[in-house]
């Protein structure tokens, strides 16, 4: 079954969102070495919201991402899942509690097909014990007939059913990115995070995925955090943004306030910015960084970001 084709304008964020936080930072700050990669990150995602955080290139978008999903460990602040302090969990443990992601380099499994890749993801899903796998037993089968239903389910939601036997490298590179969502759906996550999933995307593949991403808010109950370059999917699926720059906040709120921010204008666009953001600011802040690099090194801001 495939999302829906996209009808009319988002939904207003009051018609999905309850306002409880599903996601707490408090005064989060990461420092590696001399780099201050974030500092003093403070923000609340309602549940059964799709919240954007948006940045230029090295704003620290990403290593937010590692600190949530344990990958990297705070040095100060506190990460929350609802109730669940996520500081002393382990990457492994936070997905069990209901957090997936996917990542801004594609990370799939080259040499598995397209569906051993999404059933890779279901290991804490599985009924079966290490002896009924051993014995070959009805519980075994049934499981495994579960999981393969499960997975081809969620295939067929990013229409890659088809491709479910094709080698996962042999997918073009926005299929790939689909893929790696359906295989951090199958965690049956409670707060998805999605690390630039419109990267590769031409205008009618990010539509759809715009498309796609509210319809598995709704038909799975879940929260999404987007970090996104792409100001078509940004400014068209978010419903809230929070903006990071050299690793500080400098903006939140509803995007029709955000894209018209002075402090997000300059970051984008340069100090003399006027307007408001859209689809073209990031080629704009690339060229304008090409600029710069011909002008010759500058003084680097009192806080860098790593990734």
């Amino acid at each position: 079954m495939s999302a829906p084709h996209e009808q009319g304008a988002a939904p207003a964020a009051t018609s999905a969102t309850t306002g409880a936080p599903v996601l707490d930072l408090r005064g989060v700050s990461k420092t590696f070495g001399g780099l201050r990669a974030v500092s003093d990150v403070t923000f609340a995602v309602p549940e059964r919201s799709i919240f954007g955080l948006i940045g230029p290139n090295g704003a620290g978008k990403t290593t937010l991402f590692n600190l949530i999903t344990g990958v990297y460990k705070a040095d100060v602040g506190s990460i929350r899942f609802r109730t669940t302090d996520l500081a002393p969990l382990k990457p492994a443990e936070i997905a069990r509690v209901g957090v997936a992601r996917t990542f801004q380099n594609i990370r799939l499994f080259g040499q598995l097909t397209v569906l051993e890749n999404v059933l890779i993801a279901c290991e804490n899903k599985r009924k079966a014990h290490l002896l009924s796998a051993l014995l070959r037993t009805d519980l075994f089968f049934r499981d495994e007939e579960e999981m393969k239903e499960r997975a081809l389910e969620l295939l067929a939601i990013f229409d890659l059913d088809k491709m479910a036997d094709e080698v996962s490298t042999s997918l073009s590179y926005g299929n790939q990115r689909r893929l790696e969502i359906a295989r951090a759906m199958m965690l049956d996550p409670k707060l998805l995070l999605l690390d630039e999933p419109a990267a590769g995307m031409n205008y009618g593949e990010a539509e759809g995925l715009k498309t796609q991403i509210r319809w598995l808010r709704d038909r799975f109950d879940l929260t999404v955090v987007l970090v996104e370059h792409n100001m078509q999917v940004v400014m068209g699926v978010c419903e809230n943004l929070h903006v990071l720059d050299h690793g500080e906040t400098i903006a939140h709120g509803s995007p029709e306030v955000v894209r018209k921010h002075p402090k997000v204008l300059a970051a984008y666009l340069g100090e003399d910015a006027d307007g408001e953001l859209d689809a073209n600011a990031e080629a704009q802040a690339a060229k304008n960084a090409g600029q710069g690099a011909e002008e010759g090194p500058k003084a680097a801001p009192a806080t860098t970001e790593l990734s």
